[in-house]
């Protein structure tokens, strides 16, 4: 009888111990390299209006395996409907020495209305003070301009290598639709239609030191 038991209680457990395994691995393989969300209204965005600097994208960034990961974020400048952009700002870094990571990224533009614009870039370990560029971008003569976030605030998850559009900001002549802004298609349609085109981007890579 107690023979029986054992073997029942035996055949219970690594039951049990399989059926956890098998969760652990499927949490494991579900995992992606980062998380991201918009953070509207932001104490980083309210800073911005109340001083009248100008626009700001601020962003919730979650880093699962931080020192395995290398994080990029840039901006793209397009004019004309261009097919190739100008770099207009871009920030790097990575290889944390903590296993976890997570922060604020964001990128702001100063006097988005005048001639000599200001770009910057910020995140929890790097970030581009805030710089004109030289080639001329922003077109202050532009009736319209109008931007938003490509995200929303439920926190997103990034495979390793995916760019990922997180804000796009437009300039044009007449008025502006509203698009999908993670289809390829409807940002093609973006470019014709603008004068302007500013895409925040970021991608984040598996690395080792």
């Amino acid at each position: 009888m107690k023979k029986i038991r054992w073997i029942i209680f035996t055949m219970v457990f690594l039951g049990l111990f399989f059926v956890l395994e098998g969760c652990s691995s499927q949490a494991n393989e579900d995992e992606k390299i980062a998380y991201i969300s918009s953070h509207v209204n932001s104490d980083y965005e309210k800073m911005f209006k109340k001083m009248g600097l100008g626009i700001l994208f601020d962003y919730h960034l979650k880093l699962p395996s931080a020192n395995q990961s290398w994080v990029t974020i840039w901006v793209e400048g397009y004019r004309n409907g261009a097919a190739e952009p100008v770099r207009i700002t871009e920030i790097s870094y990575g290889l944390s020495p903590n296993q976890v990571e997570e922060g604020l990224v964001g990128f702001g533009i100063i006097n988005p209305n005048s001639d000599h614009p200001l770009f910057l870039l910020y995140s929890p370990t790097a970030s581009v003070s805030p710089h004109p560029v030289e080639e001329k971008i922003l077109d202050p003569n532009a009736t319209i301009s109008t931007w938003d976030y490509a995200i929303g605030k439920e926190a997103i998850g990034l495979e390793a290598g995916e760019t990922k559009i997180l804000a796009v900001y437009r300039q044009a002549e007449n008025s502006l639709k509203t698009y999908d802004y993670q289809d390829l298609k409807s940002i093609n349609q973006i470019l014709d239609e603008s004068l302007t085109v500013l895409l925040l981007k970021i991608k984040v890579d598996e690395k080792y030191e």
